[in-house]
């Protein structure tokens, strides 16, 4: 598999994910004319659209994409219902189109319907995860985001965490500030920083990695409990993540 990721309005991805057949599935299209012409430029077939949820920075191309092929089949949850999505599809789904075959992983947070596209090693996880950070909560509960990251961290260490938007060196600006005498988490904010000065891409991650680095997987961690203004383990982990999110909300 070729994983091919596509630069689209201020910071968002858009990922192809192409078979030695030059087929390809697309997740999270923003706009459709980048997609169409990454598609000309690898001479690519696209064989299916996949949403992960069902807001405009993720499913904006998709009438372009459509009118463009219009047979292609789109695979998203029931909030994409209205935004061109043939096949709804719920947690533990598989779809199989020709030599892909995805686990559908729910995900609820950032919306209530997030879905994530599962393929190992490849975790298509819309605004759910970030490199660093995790997606706002705009419609779900911390307590729903907290299960949803607890689901990602059960997958193997070298799942990559193909996520949709290039926030990065922002979330690790944020780690930093929670947890300053961390020296993983401050080589890596170098590390970005440096990426992001040539105007490189930082993701996909690896879980593993996002282990060490995200504090949204690491509530657990006693020193950023007390960073927080958190007794050590006086309230359960989802109400630290909630704490938490709210900070960076603020940040």
């Amino acid at each position: 598999m070729e994983l091919i990721r596509i630069p689209a309005l201020s910071d968002n991805y858009i990922w192809l994910l192409c078979d030695e057949n030059k087929h390809c599935v697309i997740i999270d299209p923003a706009e459709s004319q980048t997609v169409i012409d990454s598609l000309a430029t690898n001479q690519l077939i696209p064989a299916a659209i996949l949403l992960t949820h069902h807001h405009h920075d993720h499913v904006g191309g998709v009438p372009g994409l459509l009118k463009h092929y219009p047979e292609l089949p789109v695979y998203g949850p029931e909030e994409t219902q209205d935004k061109g999505t043939t096949h709804i599809v719920y947690e533990n789904n598989t779809v199989e189109i020709g030599s892909f075959s995805f686990r559908v992983i729910e995900l609820p947070g950032h919306t209530l319907g997030h879905i994530a596209f599962y393929q190992a090693p490849y975790l298509f996880c819309g605004d759910t995860l970030f490199s660093g950070g995790c997606g706002r909560l705009l419609e779900g509960t911390a307590e729903q985001m907290f299960s949803s990251l607890e689901k990602i961290s059960l997958l193997p260490d070298d799942t990559l965490i193909c996520c949709a938007h290039e926030y990065t060196a922002a979330n690790m600006k944020f780690a930093k500030a929670v947890l300053p005498d961390n020296p993983i988490i401050h080589n890596y904010y170098q590390k970005i920083l440096k990426l992001r000065e040539n105007n490189q891409a930082t993701i996909p991650t690896n879980l593993q990695t996002e282990k060490k680095i995200n504090v949204f997987l690491n509530c657990h961690d006693v020193d950023l409990q007390k960073n927080i203004g958190i007794k050590p383990n006086s309230i359960p982990l989802s109400a630290i993540f909630q704490q938490l999110r709210s900070y960076k909300d603020r940040f």
